[in-house]
């Protein structure tokens, strides 16, 4: 059945704008750079464009530099940051997306600068304060990594 006789309209593309406006994190911390398409209570396609200037690539490796599988993994919550926060209208709301477990993950291709980092997450559960999804990141057609992982939505801490 199409996403349209289902009722569940694509949404997309978002710039760095849109993505800022769902998500706290900022430079050097924001790992979407762009959203081709959410399917709201469903589905979120979006892109890390992995630049050499990224500053974790200068201790990680010398001579052969490699995104650390933890930002991977970082970039894959941040895209379903986005689509909890758009499927559930927290945008505006200052409610935060933390993490509460990861599983299962594992690393198939190492990720170098000069490529776009292809991120497809979907729900598994979605439950008004804890969501569960399952990610996958691809380098064209061939993943790269894939995990499952719990959020919380939360009130930011008090000031």
């Amino acid at each position: 059945m199409s996403d349209a006789a289902e009722g569940k309209a694509a949404l997309g593309p978002f710039d760095v704008t849109r993505v800022m406006a769902a998500l706290p994190h900022r430079y050097p911390m924001l790992l979407v750079d762009r959203v081709e398409q959410l399917i709201p209570d469903e589905k979120i396609v979006a892109v890390k464009a992995v630049s050499i200037n990224e500053e974790f690539f200068q201790g990680h490796f010398p001579g052969r530099p490699i995104m650390p599988g933890v930002l991977q993994v970082e970039a894959l919550a941040q895209a379903a940051g986005v689509l909890a926060v758009e499927s559930l209208g927290l945008a505006g709301t200052g409610k935060l997306v933390y993490f509460m477990s990861i599983d299962g993950v594992k690393f198939r291709k190492p990720v170098e600068p000069g490529v776009l980092l292809r991120l497809e997450v979907e729900f598994v559960q979605k439950r008004a304060r804890v969501c569960k999804f399952a990610g996958k990141a691809y380098l064209g057609e061939d993943l790269a990594t894939e995990c499952e992982f719990t959020a919380m939505i939360a009130d930011p801490p008090a000031a």
